[in-house]
């Protein structure tokens, strides 16, 4: 395993564990948690999507192919609905805001090594048997 891809399974684990948190605080009823609806869907449904989605990832090497990298990609923008940069204006940021960072670096990584993987052509060398 490369430092590329311990990278991006590392931001994907980070992803995941954030979004169980938050999915936890809401069941609890811990504050501060996710509202429980959002426009145009309920929130704990979209969590556990999102979380089906960067374990899928992960499953399927988050570099190696294009689903792997397409799915990497999917889990960094849906986790960015609870830890994006309009997050900066919610009223609760000041008790959220070490969820936000973590969230956003942990997606820009994933970006970042999903682009890399995919302008180096990892999938042609790993179909080769050469990663």
């Amino acid at each position: 395993m490369t430092q590329s891809d311990r990278q991006a399974l590392a931001a994907l684990t980070t992803l995941i564990l954030l979004q169980v948190i938050m999915l936890l605080a809401l069941f609890a009823g811990v504050r501060p948690h996710p509202p429980e609806t959002i426009p145009l869907f309920g929130i704990a449904p979209f969590l556990g999507a999102s979380l089906s989605i960067a374990l899928s990832a992960i499953l399927l090497h988050p570099l190696a192919t294009r689903i792997g990298r397409g799915l990497s990609l999917l889990a960094a923008a849906m986790a960015l609905v609870s830890f994006g940069p309009q997050k900066y204006f919610d009223a609760q940021f000041p008790l959220i805001w070490p969820a936000v960072l973590l969230g956003q670096m942990a997606a820009l990584v994933i970006l970042v090594r999903v682009v890399t993987a995919a302008r180096s052509g990892v999938e042609n060398r790993t179909a080769q048997g050469q990663v």
